[in-house]
């Protein structure tokens, strides 16, 4: 039956179609307000000229068809307006038919998941992976336990104690070398409290040394005070 009514025109075509109908007579309606305009600035430079040559009932009568040509171009104006506002009506309409059709659609795509979607299934791979994921992490630890056993040294200690006491015997050299750039006193200075076995030791073996100010660089009692809390610090 096509060949004799024509084919069927969906819910889409029909809006297109009258959407371009719409947009037709809408510029039909502005080429029809343009020549009311161009016919207005006419008759208003006759009425002025018919003013000038004092033909009054010219000029009320073409004030009478100025009155309606402006009546008109409203109208126009009005019909413009009525027609935007249905087409921007259809514009609505084939938006919420759109919207309506995605809706469907994805409806229907959800459906179908949910439809193949095994909760109880999902539960238990859940559950599944949740315990291998311990099991995994327990046996990571277990490794890693076995190799710090295997890869400890005994003599690590001793060698971290040897480094230890080499960076403080270092520190030792360094305040030696700043001291050194000290200027050295006088004469000896008293030093006031009971002093260290070794620091007194250390000054009379500067004493005996250098014959108390001799040919020698003596070793002050401050520097002897300082050398001794360095050897302290040293034994523990």
């Amino acid at each position: 039956m096509e060949w004799l009514f024509g084919k069927k025109m969906s819910p889409d075509e029909m809006m297109r179609k009258n959407q371009r109908a719409l947009n037709k007579a809408m510029r039909d309606l502005d080429r029809e307000k343009m020549k009311m305009e161009q016919q207005e600035k006419k008759i208003i430079a006759d009425i002025k000229k018919l003013a000038k040559e004092n033909q009054m009932d010219a000029v009320k009568i073409m004030a009478k068809d100025l009155v309606r040509t402006r009546r008109y171009v409203r109208k126009f104006m009005l019909m413009k307006a009525n027609i935007q506002a249905v087409s921007l009506k259809i514009q609505t309409l084939k938006s919420q038919n759109a919207m309506g059709e995605a809706m469907k659609g994805v409806t229907k795509a959800m459906t179908n998941m949910n439809r193949q979607l095994n909760l109880p299934q999902i539960q238990k791979i859940l559950h599944e992976f949740e315990k291998q994921s311990e099991i995994m992490d327990m046996k990571e630890e277990m490794i890693n336990d076995a190799m710090d056993d295997a890869m400890e040294d005994e003599g690590d200690e001793e060698e971290t104690d040897a480094i230890v006491s080499q960076v403080l015997d270092e520190l030792g050299l360094q305040l030696n070398d700043q001291l050194s750039g000290l200027p050295q006193a006088s004469g000896s200075l008293a030093v006031s409290g009971t002093k260290t076995p070794q620091a007194a030791a250390v000054g009379a073996a500067g004493g005996s040394g250098g014959g108390g100010g001799g040919a020698g660089s003596p070793v002050s009692d401050a520097d002897a005070d300082l050398q001794a809390r360095l050897d302290n610090l040293r034994r523990e």
